[in-house]
């Protein structure tokens, strides 16, 4: 846990973070000082400032005499220090006329969704595609076939069955098969098919360190069955070319690599997954997100939801200089209002 600051180191970082979020310029002592609601020299704040800085929660750029709030700084102002501002009631109106269905499709809510969070919050707007309904993996059987490809038999929920031929570059004896059917199915039968791709992708990646072969083999058959689902799985983007105007994310080949990550889209839908289970907001800020291309970006999701089902996640992506009081009430109140449209669509 992160060390809990005195009153006034805590408002010094409060007023840094609010400063530079509103400035994008390092936060020197004098304007702190004008600022704070007691009069401090500027050298007394330096040493408050110094004790911040060996705490991880500022940091000095090059030789200037100001500081900026580093992802540690902002989480702690995230989960210590933050006060919403509500949304005013024409920003709520306004968000509520727009996921309206009046004939929208839910592709068409999702699309508007997302460029409604790209317009209010002046960075990139992301929504998960709904998940229809929640697939539960009851059983499933490989059968061999002909030049090293084999048959996949999902049962899916109570009666659905999903065949699938996967392209395994070699042949299997119907005993092998039998085998990886019941290790699978001892193990993995009633979880849910989303959730259960990322747990396989996990569990071989265990199972070749432990040299596990039976277990890595059935693994690796079961996540290439169930990774053809996921291919539907998607999101949709806006907004991205709002992520130029912010000086911190200007690097060219860094723009580079996260355009190209956000337009894989794949690459970023198990951190979206990871979302899933989340009550409310969620926050990964800087290195949180576990993707180094977002080492400099924030995303604030939440999830959404279907008949009381949870359904998809929406959020903001932008850099970790974001006006978090502003953007986590919006994200909430837009996930609020796009269930309340799904709901009234179906």
């Amino acid at each position: 846990m992160p060390p809990q600051l005195d009153a006034r180191a805590a408002e010094l970082l409060k007023l840094l973070i609010e400063r530079y979020v509103h400035d994008g310029q390092p936060v020197g002592s004098r304007t702190l000082a004008r600022a704070f609601s007691v009069e401090l020299s500027p050298a007394t704040i330096r040493n408050v400032m110094a004790d911040l800085e060996e705490l991880g929660f500022v940091s000095s750029p090059h030789t200037s005499a100001g500081r900026v709030p580093t992802a540690r700084g902002y989480r702690y102002f995230v989960d210590t220090l933050l006060a919403p501002e509500p949304l005013s009631e024409a920003e709520q109106a306004r968000i509520a006329e727009e996921l309206v269905p009046g004939g929208k499709s839910p592709a068409d809510l999702v699309q508007v969704t997302s460029n409604l969070l790209s317009r209010l919050s002046a960075m990139a707007g992301v929504v998960t595609v709904p998940r229809r309904n929640v697939a539960v993996l009851r059983r499933i059987e490989f059968m061999p076939l002909s030049g090293g490809r084999v048959l996949a038999i999902l049962v899916v929920n109570q009666r659905e069955v999903q065949n699938r031929v996967l392209d395994m570059g070699r042949d299997y004896s119907a005993q092998e098969l039998e085998r990886y059917s019941n290790l699978l199915n001892e193990t993995y039968a009633g979880r849910d098919l989303v959730n259960l791709h990322r747990t396989l992708v996990e569990d071989l990646a265990e199972a070749q360190k432990r040299v596990n072969q039976l277990l890595s083999e059935a693994a690796r058959l079961a996540e290439r069955a169930l990774g053809q689902q996921q291919d539907a799985e998607d999101y949709v983007l806006a907004g991205g070319t709002n992520l130029l105007a912010f000086q911190e994310l200007g690097d060219v080949n860094r723009l580079r690599n996260l355009f190209e990550t956000l337009d894989r889209k794949r690459d970023l839908m198990e951190l979206f997954d990871q979302c899933l289970s989340a009550t409310g907001v969620q926050l990964f800020i800087g290195g949180e997100s576990g993707y180094r291309v977002l080492d400099e970006c924030s995303l604030v999701t939440s999830p959404y939801y279907v008949d009381g089902h949870v359904a998809g996640v929406l959020g903001v992506i932008g850099p970790t200089r974001m006006a978090y009081p502003r953007i986590i009430p919006l994200v909430a109140e837009t996930a609020r209002a796009l269930s309340a449209g799904l709901k009234a669509e179906g």
